[in-house]
């Protein structure tokens, strides 16, 4: 009978390379950006050589992808997209304590492509409207269930909340003494406060 662990081996060994290469890549992304980076810069420093890096990753540009889709699992693990939109709000803070490095590198490769014709303005701009969507049907939600006041524009508030997200985040990254669980406590107590219905009126007897 083949004894299948040697290849079993082989393909441990391949995956730890292809992680390896994907923690250099998210390093070097957040220090020098996509363009200050090159695939033998991250090939050297990772401990491989080009044309192993190649293996896994055939381009640059197939790598810059797997990097983000990385930051997009990391969110996709860490969140409850059906979940009470303040609750989340509230582990977000220590979702960016557990990942600096990648919540770094999709800064600032957010910030090279904001122009439309930047690589992967697309897939930013994706991004972007698919977030405000999320919190715009978790607001509807709420305000279906009666939890948040059927005045506020679903939409607006959702862009404004990631507003929030983006500017707490590059001035986080920029700053990290900032009192991050405080700033995100503070702004969600006065989203709750913003999003809660209206004390219903007094139901007393009005006649005289």
């Amino acid at each position: 009978m083949t004894d299948e662990r040697p290849y079993a081996a082989l393909l441990a060994k391949g995956e730890d390379r292809k992680q390896r290469i994907l923690a250099v890549a998210q390093r070097l992304l957040t220090r020098n950006g996509s363009r200050g980076t090159t695939l033998g810069q991250i090939a050297k420093e990772a401990g491989v050589t080009p044309a192993g890096l190649l293996h896994h990753f055939e381009s640059k540009d197939h790598l810059l992808h797997a990097v983000l889709d990385a930051r997009d699992a990391y969110d996709d693990a860490s969140a409850d997209r059906q979940g009470d939109i303040l609750e989340e709000l509230k582990g977000v803070a220590e979702r960016y304590r557990r990942a600096p490095e990648l919540v770094g590198m999709f800064a600032v490769l957010q910030m090279e492509n904001i122009e439309p014709e930047a690589p992967l303005h697309d897939r930013f701009l994706g991004r972007r409207r698919a977030a405000v969507e999320t919190l715009a049907e978790g607001i509807r939600r709420g305000q279906r269930d009666g939890r948040y006041r059927a005045d506020v524009d679903p939409v607006v508030k959702a862009v404004e909340i990631v507003a929030f997200l983006n500017g707490i985040e590059t001035s986080w990254l920029l700053d990290p003494s900032i009192p991050l669980t405080e700033v995100f406590t503070e702004y969600t107590e006065s989203l709750a406060r913003q999003l809660a219905p209206p004390p219903e009126a007094d139901s007393g007897d009005a006649s005289s």
